[in-house]
């Protein structure tokens, strides 16, 4: 008998363990082998119960599904390539993780190509190698304005969705980071006490940096208080430090909202370095909520935000396209405030020696 799947590489006593088929997976979650297969095939209708008891045996037994003989049966591939850049970013790579997930539990593999965005060469030569293999699909994930314009340019075979995220200030209409998430944050902040704002950006080519630099000035008027300026940075923890380092003067800001966490967490020692006490003197705040964010010293008060939904919802959308299928209804990603100890009360005080010296 053929099987759906491909054989694993551990062992049990010295011998190869026998690959599970859709038939071991039915037993163990207690369905008939026709739910397996239907819930492989990313059909919808099956109760949440049922999906949930599919997936955990999926899990246990390893299953692993046969893309090439399922290709070569229907005569259609199921590998998607997936276009990333600026993979050690926090955000590029949990977008990707989200991808990865989506695709593999619709029954296709992800190849990821991470490209070099400082080598325009070497990204004419990667999109041409790509758009020659037997793919179902291309998912491009672009940040920044020069990869949005690569793919733009570029002629794919295949279906093929370029995902990247909105202007707000072009579309006009408020994304979930504009509407609720950084109102909620800015909002923490007034409540604590806080008037005066300094932001540390990201990059201003990467549409997210726009998109925060926005979000961070609609709701520091929404909320009437002050933006002392805009600080600028490049995703990194150095950045962050650099933002304050090498300004002569600090502003008399009581609060510093930076663009996401790593830059946050440059901030924090530049500002201690520099005789603030945070959250005492200062508070500082991030975007993002890393894993490490809630072991900074202090703990960091953050946003969450839901990459790995974004990378789902780009893959469904995907494959709307691929199958031939009405997309169905993606839920829009969230975020949510993470209140911690780098955000406290103003300090009524008086600000500490040497936050005006120059450096």
């Amino acid at each position: 008998m053929s099987t759906d799947s491909e054989p694993r590489e551990s062992e049990r006593n010295g011998a190869p363990m026998k690959a599970a088929t859709i038939y071991d997976v039915a037993q163990a979650a207690g369905v008939s082998h026709q739910t397996v297969s239907r819930f492989l095939k990313g059909f919808t209708g099956i109760r949440p119960e049922t999906r949930e008891k599919v997936v955990q045996a999926l899990d246990e037994l390893g299953y692993r599904p046969n893309l090439t003989a399922r290709s070569l049966k229907s005569g259609r591939s199921h590998r998607i390539g997936a276009l990333t850049h600026e993979i050690s970013h926090v955000g590029p790579s949990r977008v990707a993780e989200g991808a990865s997930a989506a695709a593999r539990e619709a029954g296709y593999v992800l190849d990821l190509v991470s490209l070099d965005v400082r080598n325009p060469r070497a990204i004419e030569e990667s999109l041409a190698l790509i758009t020659q293999h037997d793919l179902a699909g291309v998912l491009a994930l672009s940040s920044t304005d020069e990869m949005t314009r690569a793919f733009e340019t570029t002629e794919f075979r295949v279906p093929t969705l370029i995902a990247v995220e909105a202007d707000d200030a072009v579309s006009g209409e408020p994304s979930e980071l504009t509407g609720v998430g950084l109102p909620a944050l800015i909002t923490h902040l007034a409540d604590l006490g806080h008037r005066n704002l300094v932001h540390i950006a990201g990059p201003t080519n990467w549409t997210a940096a726009r998109n925060r630099i926005h979000a961070y000035e609609t709701a520091v008027e929404g909320q009437g208080l002050r933006s002392l300026g805009v600080l600028p940075g490049d995703w990194s923890a150095r950045s962050g430090y650099e933002a304050i380092t090498t300004l002569a003067e600090l502003p008399e800001a009581t609060a510093f909202v930076a663009a996401n966490d790593q830059m946050a967490l440059g901030a924090m020692l530049a500002l201690k370095e520099r005789g603030y006490r945070v959250p005492d003197d200062v508070s500082v705040v991030g975007i993002d909520d890393i894993p490490d964010a809630a072991y900074f010293d202090p703990p960091l008060t953050t946003l969450r935000v839901d990459f790995e939904a974004q990378g789902r919802a780009s893959v469904l959308e995907l494959l709307s396209q691929i199958e031939g299928k009405l997309s169905q209804p993606i839920p829009v990603w969230s975020s949510q405030l993470v209140p911690r100890r780098s955000a406290g009360p103003v300090n009524t005080g008086t600000r500490p020696e040497g936050m005006r010296r120059s450096h």
